[in-house]
């Protein structure tokens, strides 16, 4: 069993990397960008272990400073105030904390990949030259969805119950996904695969010298001493079974939603729920949908998880606004896509890998904890990547929805970007999003004409996809790391 170092040590030894400066790198702190990472942040009063750090050898190379927070919620700092104590966690977007682009397009290593690799002796990850995309390779680790069959195998008269209304038609309608068209639960089996490989860690607790702990600490659900063994049936799990339904309903809702903002006619093969009842039916049917998730979530008895989780939610909400008004200059930027992409889809996995870890019993700042959610970020937009790849490529029978249809909703995604970025008259069109007629057939001839665009894009899948299972490399070995392994390399194989 591996033992991590806990996040106080952690945090420690981040501030004293930050502070000492004392090696010349590309990455070394600037004083025109000198912005903290919001976890070094949250432990600044506690002078001494600061000084104790410093003290200390050599600190190893700097680490990249961690911009601020581009949240499109705006609070002012009165209201912020009245929302936050101490000891509430005050959380930062994914995009912030990890890596969102590779180096050869102005990327940066990621702050907990760059820790990990300074603080142990042997970070050498086990999913090294690991090639996603040789499903020969890959097919020999265990099948994700044959893992959790058990599990799930009740998930959807559960789940049916949990949404049912004394309305008729409102339950009906709540129920369409989880009764005929669930399809492969990919976000449920996630969350399962992921308390299994949750279960096989050590839980350390905070240093002893933490005084005053800092909310970095918290969050962690007070839990009996859990391993893979007696993991299935306890109070743990139960927990983390009811998240991944939690996070299915929440999924599901915004399905519902964005049905009815982009006048979809169909859904997972078949109509879309404000087309079998109406847009009102559709709307309140994915409201409750929301409600029902958020009683649920509070049962969970973890106030941590409930502001993850609430997060997502919110998150959800930024992306439409994202996608429906962003300034037209953004549209042709690639991070604004892939910070769309977070919001819309990564989000909400990495939200819920990183409450499974809390519901196992550790805090927010450790290691594990973190590992998850960088699985679930890096994951996620690999997921949304080819799915826009697909969009161009796979054909509507098959993928369950209209083909093109972010370009009608006059979207550009990866693969016309890189095509932007070939041929400079195919960016009036992106900033106009297609609006004028013959744009959208313009915008294809110059994407099947560019020899790189698609490939790039496929790149940036694969970039994203091995990036997770490093992550994933931080956890022990067990079954289902490794079906999550396989899982991702699923991700960017699919065809639909």
């Amino acid at each position: 069993m591996v033992t991590f170092t806990n996040s106080f040590q952690t945090n420690a030894l981040h501030r004293a990397v930050i502070g000492t400066r004392k090696h010349a790198s590309p990455l070394a702190w600037r004083k025109d960008d000198a912005r903290k990472s919001p976890l070094a942040s949250s432990l600044e009063h506690d002078k001494t272990l600061q000084s104790d750090a410093n003290d200390g050898s050599d600190a190893g190379p700097p680490m990249p400073p961690m911009p601020s927070s581009r949240n499109p919620i705006v609070v002012s700092s009165k209201a912020e105030a009245m929302s936050h104590s101490e000891t509430t966690m005050k959380l930062t977007p994914s995009y912030d904390l990890f890596q969102i682009l590779p180096e050869s397009e102005g990327g940066v290593p990621s702050h907990s990949s760059l820790l990990y690799a300074h603080l142990h002796a042997d970070p050498a990850n086990p999913f090294q030259g690991l090639d996603l995309k040789n499903e020969k390779e890959t097919n020999q680790m265990p099948e994700p969805f044959q893992l959790v069959k058990e599990e799930l195998k009740p998930f959807s008269d559960s789940i049916s119950e949990l949404v049912s209304s004394d309305q008729p038609i409102l339950s009906m309608a709540a129920k369409h996904f989880f009764e005929k068209r669930h399809g492969k639960r990919f976000r449920p089996t996630i969350v399962q695969l992921m308390a299994k490989a949750v279960a096989a860690t050590e839980i350390t607790p905070p240093a002893p010298t933490s005084h005053q702990p800092s909310w970095s600490y918290s969050g962690g659900s007070h839990v009996e001493t859990v391993t893979p063994s007696n993991h299935k049936d306890s109070e743990v799990w139960r927990r983390q079974a009811q998240l991944g339904q939690i996070v299915e309903m929440i999924h599901v809702a915004s399905l519902i939603h964005d049905d009815v903002l982009d006048e979809a006619e169909t859904r997972r093969g078949g109509d879309a729920v404000h087309k079998l009842y109406s847009n009102k039916v559709a709307v309140l049917a994915g409201d409750y949908l929301l409600a029902r998730a958020s009683v649920l979530l509070a049962r969970l008895e973890n106030t941590a998880v409930v502001q993850i989780m609430a997060t997502a939610l919110e998150s959800l909400v930024s992306g439409e606004i994202m996608q429906l008004k962003s300034p037209p200059e953004s549209l042709l930027e690639m991070e604004t896509y892939l910070r769309k992409s977070y919001y819309k889809t990564a989000s909400l996995i990495c939200y819920a890998c990183r409450s499974v870890a809390l519901l196992g019993g550790h805090c927010y700042g450790s290691e594990v904890a973190t590992a998850c959610e960088e699985f679930g970020f890096h994951l996620g937009l690999a997921y949304q990547i080819q799915d826009d790849i697909l969009d161009f490529t796979g054909v509507a029978s098959v993928l369950g929805k209209p083909a093109l249809a972010d370009m009608d909703l006059g979207l550009s995604t990866a693969p016309i970007l890189y095509a932007a970025d070939e041929f400079p008259a195919l960016r009036p069109l992106v900033m106009r999003r297609f609006k004028n007629k013959g744009d959208k057939e313009k915008a294809l001839e110059y994407l099947f004409k560019s020899e790189t665009a698609m490939k790039k894009a496929e790149n940036l899948a694969t970039f994203h996809a091995d990036k997770a299972v490093e992550a994933l490399g931080r956890l022990p070995e067990s079954e289902a790391r490794d079906a999550l392994a396989r899982l991702t390399s699923v991700v960017i194989t699919r065809k639909k």
